[in-house]
């Protein structure tokens, strides 16, 4: 699986998303009553020490959520990270060790798991699409396809887990696909528009379903052109493509700022990514690394009461 060579690199979030994402969590577990489990059962003179353990191999991603999580229900929880987002760990390796009232720790517990569980599962699942084509210059990305509310910290995972991003959302980048062009008149037309609408920062892509629909493209000057659906013999001619219009040489081939981006999508899988990155296509969107990431099994465990 790929890994970060410098810490100081990896991907942040920032305190404040994080902290209002994981207070609306625990506004929806604890409901109006708190947790009257806990309430019931444990005295609130009681304390407790706990660790988080993985269960699972993988990367791990969400220890920043999995920390808001206590240190919101109770701000003097010592919270103390034994890894760090981006890790990747053994099965069995002890993730972080927490302690305070063991009232808090406990009503903090489902959320703070939930996140960890759930973003490792994110970061594990695209290591392993990563690591099947990191022998090529290829580089798997996410896309718009998250769970509602949780893009941001779910395309964190995915950078963690060595994969790249797409668009955050509607408003950070133009991608025209099938229905802009066919309401907009054709290809060559919509990239005119985008490219007169747009500001100087924002990429402009553009979908095609045809190597007919490439040479429009190339010819209209977009950054990206995302080559949907084709197999690995049509993603091959595509790179070729590509590359005679703008006068380059196999060897040449590569310096992205000199030519368009090419992207592939469509029916990508473990068993697939191989081949398409083979083909010397640049990056390989698929939903399946948000959508279809089974989660990293974690728990937490009482070490002492």
């Amino acid at each position: 699986m790929p890994t970060t060579s410098t810490e100081s690199f990896r991907p942040q979030l920032s305190p404040l998303m994080v902290e209002d994402l994981v207070r609306h969590a625990l506004l929806e577990d604890l409901g109006r009553a708190g947790d009257i489990t806990t309430y019931a059962t444990i005295g609130p003179e009681k304390t407790a020490r706990m660790t988080i353990n993985g269960r699972d191999p993988g990367v791990v991603a969400g220890l920043v959520l999995a920390e808001s999580a206590f240190r919101l229900i109770d701000p003097t929880t010592r919270f103390e990270r034994l890894v760090t987002d981006g890790d990747r760990v053994a099965s069995g390796q002890p993730l972080a060790r927490i302690e305070g009232s063991a009232r808090s720790l406990l009503s903090a517990e489902r959320v703070a798991l939930n996140s960890l569980m759930h973003l490792s599962g994110v970061a594990t699942y695209t290591a392993r699409f990563a690591d099947v084509i990191s022998h090529t210059k290829a580089r798997v990305t996410c896309t718009r396809k998250t769970l509602p509310g949780l893009r941001a910290v779910e395309k964190y995972a995915v950078r963690l887990g060595g994969g790249s991003n797409h668009r955050y959302g509607l408003d950070d980048a133009i991608l025209i696909k099938d229905n802009h062009i066919a309401v907009s008149g054709g290809v060559a037309s919509a990239i005119a528009a985008a490219r007169a609408y747009a500001g100087h920062l924002v990429k402009v892509e553009v979908e095609v379903d045809s190597l007919d629909q490439m040479r429009q493209a190339l010819e209209a000057g977009p950054d990206v052109i995302l080559l949907d659906n084709m197999g690995p013999e049509r993603l091959a001619e595509a790179v070729e493509i590509n590359r005679s219009h703008h006068g380059q040489t196999p060897e040449a081939y590569g310096a992205q700022r000199d030519r368009v981006i090419l992207e592939a999508s469509g029916n990508v899988t473990l068993e697939t990514i191989r081949a398409i990155a083979e083909t010397g296509i640049d990056y390989i969107s698929t939903s399946k690394i948000t959508m279809a990431a089974p989660t990293m099994d974690i728990g937490l465990d009482v070490d002492l009461i």
